[in-house]
């Protein structure tokens, strides 16, 4: 399965139980339990609706016995316009619960959503890199809406088809102990025939739901890859490929529907049977019992067995949809609960700078320069001079991607890494930003460790250019604004000329104000990049990182932009991971990485002059990847 596999549109597999019902219940208790007046007056609703259901029901005994078969023609409208009277309250009660239900779910679910999205800016990468996109973003579709749909409908109908099945039962015995015993056996029978239906239905909807996100998946892989089969004629074959999933998909829906559908037939026969049961044991009863069982008995007992299955066969039919809420909102809370991105460092950033005055240097808030506020009052003025001292990292304990790196950047230092595909190089940027935490060793910032640093502080002096791009919807000027929310006009104007990217955005549509969609689709990836580049220079940052930044830009733009990036390059310390060895020439330092250690540092003419690894790479000797 490729990438747009199941896991991708849903929950694995299609339905899941929960794991822990009670606890997971509890969880949603607590968000309901928000709004306590409301349910209050929504079970208030939920018992006048059921009252009067029942109750209008039972009003067919008086009815008959007491106005029809005496032919109280008066008594009988008196009775008529109670019993209407009855049942428009329970409708209105109804209404009341359902229209106040849908704003309690409303609400929670919104809350629930939210702090599921506060909950992910908190998470740390390495969570992101154990979780696919997909299966995140299902959080927030399917399983916040399972939740919503049984909040809406499912909490209310189960109470409401609870309190009529009880208070049913309850007028049955009062008509009549004997002939609800009959009903009683058929009830068992209705159990069974919804505990085999229902058992096989969830089998299949699984199965339905395994086979949806199969097609979906196949689909988004085919859509996303038109080019590529278009390239090499593969159309036939991915047509091949979505017809067996489509007909897997059809057989399971097919068996699933089928089963599902024959529910509501098998109970409603049983319940007809029940009714002619009734109807005829009754009969034979009102007949011989010498008043004591009369025809308005008869009358209520039969309304009372056509309304008990209804509320069986509902809850039933809610059951799945209970399960696969509670199954979706402990997948939501497994997010909620996952340990967010610590953070211990206090140091912060303000604005200051540093003069000398009598021959004695001396720190100031300034408003044009930045510097490293520590706890105890100290300024430390931010130069951007970065070391890295005997530092061993890895993703996890087993697989250490660095070993025992050490190096430094002295403020305006242009340091440049090269080597194979995992040798580490993107690694030693991610450990500055402290997206990932280190085994051991150390990392400085102007001589401050970057752990006691405010992660916020940290990133906020610091500008990346990674190699995937990505805008977001908007215009121009906001996605180069994204570098600095408070940036002027002017500002954005002057980083995109640094960035080399105000002629193209000037031929645009409506320049700075065209509107960007679809992660700037319209947009060639050299142009994508620029505006990614012009949003660090926005930033103006003292340490700049460059992933791979201008490897998706042709030589000629390459170019066009190397003067920009030398300006913007200018007094800041530079990490530089280049594919292109000629963009890293007039590096400072350049480290040669290989499985996680530094094998060869020097200047671009000390490394040519090694004919050691660096020599292999830029003659063409070896393949950097």
């Amino acid at each position: 399965m490729g990438p747009g596999g199941p896991g991708r549109h849903g929950p694995r597999g299609g339905f899941q139980k929960p794991k822990n019902i009670r606890a997971t219940l509890g969880k949603l208790m607590a968000y309901l339990g928000r709004y306590k007046a409301l349910l209050a007056v929504v079970v208030v609703l939920l018992c006048v609706s059921s009252a009067c259901t029942v109750g209008g029901s039972y009003l067919i005994k008086p009815l008959i016995n007491d106005y029809i078969l005496p032919g109280d023609f008066p008594g009988l409208a008196r009775m008529l316009c109670l019993m209407a009277a009855v049942y428009i309250t329970g409708a209105a009660c109804s209404f009341g619960y359902a229209r106040i239900m849908v704003h309690i779910s409303q609400t929670c679910v919104a809350r629930i959503r939210a702090d599921l999205f506060e909950r992910m800016q908190k998470l740390p990468l390495k969570y992101f890199d154990a979780h696919t996109h997909g299966e995140l973003m299902s959080r927030y579709t399917n399983d916040i809406e399972t939740v919503s749909e049984a909040l809406n409908n499912s909490f209310g109908s189960v109470v409401s088809c609870t309190l009529n099945f009880t208070g049913t039962i309850v007028m049955m015995l009062v008509l009549s102990p004997v002939l609800t015993l009959i009903t009683f056996a058929v009830l068992a029978v209705m159990l069974l025939v919804v505990r085999a239906i229902g058992g096989r239905s969830r089998r299949y909807f699984a199965a339905q739901q395994s086979a949806l996100g199969a097609v979906n998946g196949y689909i988004e892989e085919m859509i996303e890859g038109q080019k590529v089969i278009k390239v090499f004629n593969h159309e036939a074959a991915a047509k091949e490929g979505f017809y067996a999933r489509n007909e897997a998909y059809r057989q399971a829906a097919s068996r699933a529907h089928a089963y599902a559908g024959a529910m509501m037939p098998a109970m409603g026969n049983l319940n007809y049977i029940n009714y002619a049961l009734s109807c005829c044991l009754g009969a034979v009863f009102a007949i011989h019992s010498g008043g004591a069982f009369r025809l308005g008995d008869l009358g209520a007992f039969l309304q009372y067995t056509r309304q008990v299955g209804q509320p069986v066969t509902q809850i039933s039919q809610q059951m799945n949809t209970i399960l696969s809420a509670i199954a979706g909102a402990e997948r939501v809370f497994e997010v909620m609960e996952a340990q967010p991105e610590t953070d211990r460092g206090e140091v912060q950033l303000v604005r200051a700078a540093e003069d000398e005055s009598g021959g004695v240097t001396r720190v100031h808030y300034d408003n044009n320069a930045w510097a490293w506020l520590k706890p105890d009052g100290t300024l430390v003025p931010l130069r951007g001079d970065v070391r890295f001292d005997r530092v061993v990292f890895g993703y996890n304990e087993d697989h250490i991607v660095l070993n025992d790196v050490s190096l430094f950047a002295k403020p305006g230092q242009k340091i440049a890494f090269v080597g194979s595909t995992g040798a580490g190089k993107t690694t030693i940027t991610s450990l500055i930003n402290r997206f990932y935490e280190i085994q051991s060793g150390a990392i400085t910032y102007d001589g401050i460790d970057v752990r006691d640093i405010s992660k916020d502080a940290l990133r906020r002096s610091l500008g990346v250019v990674l190699q995937d791009t990505h805008l977001f919807t908007g215009t121009v000027a906001d996605n180069i604004r994204y570098g600095r929310l408070d940036a002027t006009d002017e500002e954005v104007e002057a980083a995109a000329r640094l960035a080399g990217a105000d002629a193209f955005i000037r031929h645009l549509p409506k320049g700075y104000d065209t509107v960007l969609s679809g992660d700037g689709g319209s947009l060639s990836q050299g142009e994508r990049q620029l505006l990614n580049i012009a949003r660090a220079a926005c930033a103006n940052p003292p340490v700049l990182i460059l992933d791979e930044a201008t490897s998706s830009i042709d030589t000629r733009t390459e170019k066009l932009i190397e003067q920009g990036m030398d300006r913007l390059m200018a007094g800041r310390t530079v990490f530089v991971i280049a594919h292109r060895l000629s963009t890293v020439r007039n590096a400072k330092a350049i480290m040669v990485l290989e499985q996680g250690k530094i094998i060869e540092r020097g200047d671009h003419e000390d490394l040519i002059a090694q004919k050691g690894r660096y020599y292999q790479l830029y003659t063409g000797q070896a393949e950097l990847a």
